[in-house]
């Protein structure tokens, strides 16, 4: 018989190996769970919100990112959360579905929206956010409308600290942290910090680290660790250790821009440079290092005392940030894994 191999219009992998991938890698699945929404993003750069000319959409919310970015790596993903049963819900369920992510754990709410965002980009790339959420439906999720079975499923379960601004989704969250927990998941936590969204700089401090001790791994970046700290100098590892490591943690990694990322753990610390490149947006550039980094360790769980293969993880996930940046929105932009080798290997090269 003539093998037959079937490829999806418009480009994009291979059928039949994602196929067999799914089926092979549900040992490694990651679970996240958290807000998905819809960015608007100025089409030209430097400009205010009043001032740009037109606003492409593009999805959003950091854990969504963070699930497609482990799928187009060619690991396994699912998401949890819930958008509005409106077409830009509807449009974001198909969006994880064609980047191969299961999204049998999405809900969908009659009576709020789907959530909006309309984000700002910089002359330098960074971004500044306004928001439309009075509520949306991300923060209507409840723990009735759990997907358990999905949760039990997880290698790993990774989450923000978005959703424990209200409830109920305050209470679905750390009902699913609990269930994943206790069916052996490690748990993933990164804060992406957005004051906006919180009542008060203390409320979010507060609210962000009340969940901090139950994570076997948290990314931050230097940023928030100055704001978890209240003024803590970012760089300076007794601060780090001391006020941010706790005694169930397997890895801390504080994030740096393009200038790479640092690590901790209670055996070894040390430091990854990163890739530069031309920054044109910045969204979804911690989200794909947190993606990169996941799909290393949902296949290798040792790398957390193999510091050897950590630092090629990290160098990797360093990689899936910088190459993220080279283009506009989050999830447009994320690389696949053939793009992430090459990039290495031509730093490597270098």
């Amino acid at each position: 018989m003539i093998p037959i191999k079937l490829r999806i219009v418009g480009g994009g992998e291979d059928l039949l190996r994602d196929m067999n991938r799914k089926s092979a890698n549900m040992d490694s699945l990651v679970v996240c769970f958290g807000e998905f929404l819809i960015d608007f993003v100025p089409t030209v750069g430097g400009v205010s919100l009043a001032e740009a000319p037109a606003f492409k959409k593009a999805p959003g919310g950091a854990p969504a990112n963070v699930a497609v970015c482990v799928s187009r790596l060619g690991g396994s993903s699912a998401f949890i959360g819930k958008v509005g049963d409106d077409e830009f819900g509807h449009m974001l369920a198909n969006i994880l579905k064609e980047n191969y992510v299961d999204n049998t754990g999405m809900r969908f709410d009659q009576s709020a929206r789907t959530a909006l965002a309309f984000v700002t980009l910089r002359a330098d790339g960074e971004r500044e956010f306004l928001f439309f959420r009075h509520p949306s439906a991300d923060m209507r999720l409840h723990e009735s409308e759990l997907d358990i079975n999905l949760i039990n499923k997880a290698k790993i379960f990774h989450y923000g600290s978005i959703s424990l601004i209200e409830e109920p989704c305050r209470s679905a969250q750390l009902a699913a942290m609990t269930i994943a927990k206790k069916s052996g998941s490690i748990l993933s936590y990164d804060p992406n910090l957005r004051l906006p969204l919180w009542p008060s700089a203390e409320a979010a401090r507060e609210g962000i680290m009340s969940i901090w001790e139950q994570a076997d791994l948290i990314k931050v970046s230097e940023d928030e660790i100055t704001f978890l700290t209240e003024g803590g100098d970012p760089y300076d590892d007794n601060v780090v250790m001391n006020k941010l490591f706790h005694p169930n943690l397997k890895l801390l990694i504080v994030t740096e821009g393009s200038a790479g990322c640092r690590y901790y753990t209670k055996a070894f610390k040390g430091r990854v440079p990163g890739i530069k490149v031309k920054a044109v947006d910045t969204t979804g550039a911690g989200d794909a290092f947190v993606g990169g980094l996941l799909s290393s360790l949902a296949s290798d769980l040792n790398l957390f005392q193999d510091e050897k293969g950590l630092r090629e993880a990290l160098a990797f996930a360093n990689a899936c940030g910088a190459l993220t940046v080279t283009g506009r929105g989050a999830i447009p932009a994320l690389p696949t894994k053939q793009a992430v080798v090459d990039a290495l290997t031509q730093y490597n090269a270098s």
